[in-house]
């Protein structure tokens, strides 16, 4: 019966996942495409419960409500903390559970007239270790809510490895090893259906040192709903990491990549930092694989300092190539951080 339930649940993942890729007029990944390039891994329909006793107490014993203690100033820094409970505790991940977090919404109806344009995410292509100037431009505008696309003008060669996970296909776990036995930390998008379906793997990133970033509940079109719908789709997701994991996280990522002004302002008024990236290519398309060779090349050939790199852990070519990526980046004296 549960190897019947996985079956079908990934059968409605990809297709799902094949309605909402966008339409790109059947061109190549060519560096045309890559400037308007989306990210679209999306979420299962399906939301399937942890089965590990350990939901029921921590939900128990996270009864409590935390307020929101998040600056709310447009246009400043926020300090962002990861946060863990006390070891020992009764989560997936060993911490002690976190109490809830209501997330106070600032001018839930747009009083002030922010933009609520969807503007669909490119970033362009950096060649020769030189940044793409469309990435640069995104981060000027970025920069009033303190959201990142790309580190500008950075001490030495960081890279910042992020991957956005919005169901499995058997391969984050080889990915994981990758990282492990390179040392290298990584950010980790992840939806609420997949950080509920795959509590292993979110364990694993989590106590191995890595990003477990907020991508949603639902995977909707920010732009396309309200402030409160916003800080509802963070809101429950992070809650679900604080009382079953005992752990926080202040990245976000937005679903497709769609953004506005008024959804960075309520990201940032709710403590919350949106993470873009200047680096990725159309790697989530997992039957249209064209082999480790091809990823290496493309990642290799596009790496600027100060990079954000999206890339999709459904991709067996990024699962292939990752060691080789990372050993290819380092001896050119780039340095992989945490963001």
């Amino acid at each position: 019966m549960k190897k019947a339930v996985a079956v079908l649940s990934v059968f409605l993942s990809v297709i799902l996942l094949s309605a909402c890729l966008p339409n790109l007029n059947n061109t190549t990944d060519t560096e045309s495409e890559v400037t308007s390039l989306t990210e679209t891994t999306v979420p299962q329909s399906t939301t399937a419960a942890p089965t590990d006793a350990v939901t029921t107490a921590a939900t128990t014993a996270a009864a409590t409500t935390e307020p929101s203690t998040a600056k709310t100033e447009p246009g400043t820094k926020n300090e962002y903390k990861i946060i863990t409970g006390a070891p020992g505790g009764n989560t997936f991940t060993g911490f002690a559970p976190l109490p809830e977090r209501r997330l106070n919404v600032t001018d839930p109806d747009n009083t002030r007239g922010l933009s609520t344009k969807a503007n669909g995410y490119g970033f362009g292509v950096g060649k020769n270790g030189v940044p793409p100037a469309q990435s640069l431009n995104n981060q000027k505008i970025f920069n009033k809510y303190d959201a990142l696309a790309i580190e500008v003008n950075p001490a030495g060669k960081p890279l910042y490895l992020t991957f956005d996970c919005g169901y499995e296909n058997g391969l984050t776990g080889s990915i994981l090893d990758t990282l492990k036995a390179k040392n290298v930390p990584a950010a980790f998008f992840c939806t609420l259906p997949y950080i509920k379906q795959q509590t292993a793997l979110v364990t694993r990133m989590i106590n191995e040192g890595h990003i477990v970033g907020n991508h949603s509940n639902t995977h909707p079109v920010f732009p396309q709903i309200s402030r409160t719908q916003m800080a509802k789709e963070i809101e429950v997701t992070d809650n679900y990491l604080r009382t079953r994991f005992g752990y926080s996280a202040p990245y976000f990522r937005f679903p497709t990549g769609s953004y506005s002004d008024c959804a960075l302002d309520l990201v940032q008024s709710v403590g919350f930092k949106s993470v873009f990236w200047s680096l990725a290519y159309r790697d989530w398309e997992t039957d249209k694989q064209r082999g480790a060779k091809y990823a290496f090349d493309t990642v290799t050939s596009r790496l600027h300092p100060g990079a954000v790199i999206l890339l999709h852990a459904v991709s067996s070519d990024n699962a292939a190539a990752l060691g080789d990526i990372i050993d290819w980046a380092r001896n050119r004296g780039y340095e992989f951080k945490s963001l």
